[in-house]
């Protein structure tokens, strides 16, 4: 993990990891899909995709200023869409790992879990957050699914 200071602030960046041709966002990340692997666990990583709002038109005025420009008209444009992709997907379950959270995950993680509810969506959700959840998490999938 490497530390980041972008516009005053300190944010983490993870290690990207390469296991098997696939480029994981973390160690954490890579971690969990050797335990899978490991014990045969079927999954897709990053296998599915969910629309979590749709993008659409804002046709109003919406007066707002950026870091560098005053106060104008910005509305009127086309808002896009918020996704969201789990790292592990299979038809019984849905593993988020998250390590250290960004300051928009909890709303997108909300939002997700809003959307599976709506949807009907019974699937176990998962978010491991060290190496040892992840062990948790496989335990519950063989005794819960095998």
């Amino acid at each position: 993990m490497k530390y980041n200071r972008k516009a005053g602030k300190k944010t983490i960046q993870s290690k990207k990891k390469v296991i098997d041709g696939i480029q994981f966002d973390s160690t954490l990340e890579s971690y969990m899909y050797t335990l899978l692997k490991t014990n045969k666990v079927p999954n897709e990583y990053e296998g599915e995709k969910f629309n979590l709002i749709d993008s659409f038109n804002f046709s109003n005025s919406s007066f707002e200023r950026t870091a560098t420009k005053p106060m104008i008209d910005r509305g009127n444009k086309n808002v896009r869409g918020i996704t969201y992709t789990p790292d592990f997907v299979s038809d019984k379950f849905i593993i988020e790992v998250k390590g250290r959270a960004n300051e928009s995950f909890p709303m997108r993680w909300k939002l997700f879990k809003g959307l599976l509810h709506k949807n009907n969506d019974l699937r176990v959700l998962y978010k491991p957050q060290s190496q040892s959840d992840c062990r948790e998490v496989i335990e519950d999938i063989i005794k819960r699914f095998h």
